[in-house]
């Protein structure tokens, strides 16, 4: 399977609908902190406007919801993986990618034979306090090297500009998060990456 090199994460249904008719096929929807049907309400439609545009959603975390609204993606991270119920989205026929950040979890992940492996942050980010200083692109190229065919995504702090060194360093795929989101202009940004990714 192979999965488009270019994955940005939003946090809601809106962003999703400035991405897909870009051309954008694969996105992440992560939002946190908001009631069920509030939820249920954003994935539904994040998941209606990918489908129209032939693109890929993938939900963060929100296992039992993925499954109940029919989506085809999930991203745990390892404290999702604490609580999720692994058979169930198995069964449900979900494909699942996985956060790693140090080799114990990356085991932990392999374990699930997920459909991809996230690294991270490759370079500092803004978007989340974390206990794991910058990993680096030498860190790509040892995932890669033990993964083999899984794909590899690398995510924090990357950029338009540093995609092509994390490609180089072995990432399959480059998410990208505040690149976007926090430019002046975000559909210009989006097509630049659309560019880079090609």
């Amino acid at each position: 399977m192979t999965l488009p090199r270019f994955y940005p994460i939003f946090d809601s249904a809106d962003w999703v609908a400035r991405a897909v008719p870009l051309g954008v096929r694969l996105v992440q929807l992560r939002v946190k902190d908001r009631p069920e049907q509030s939820l249920r309400t954003e994935i539904s439609t994040a998941l209606d406007l990918c489908r129209s545009h032939g693109a890929a959603l993938v939900v963060n975390d929100h296992w039992q919801l993925a499954i109940d609204l029919g989506a085809d993606w999930l991203h745990l991270g390892q404290e999702d993986l604490d609580v999720a119920d692994i058979p169930a989205i198995r069964r449900a026929g979900l494909k699942l990618g996985v956060s790693t950040h140090d080799r114990a979890e990356l085991d932990r992940a392999l374990a699930l034979a997920p459909d991809y492996i996230a690294l991270g942050p490759i370079y500092p980010t803004i978007l989340k306090k974390m206990k794991w200083t910058e990993q680096g692109l030498d860190r790509l190229t040892e995932w890669k090297s033990v993964i083999g065919d899984i794909p590899l995504c690398a995510i924090g702090g990357m950029s338009v500009a540093r995609a092509p060194g994390a490609f180089a360093a072995g990432a399959d795929m480059v998410a990208a998060v505040t690149d976007i989101t926090l430019n002046a202009d975000p559909e210009a940004r989006l097509g630049d990456w659309l560019k880079v990714t090609a």
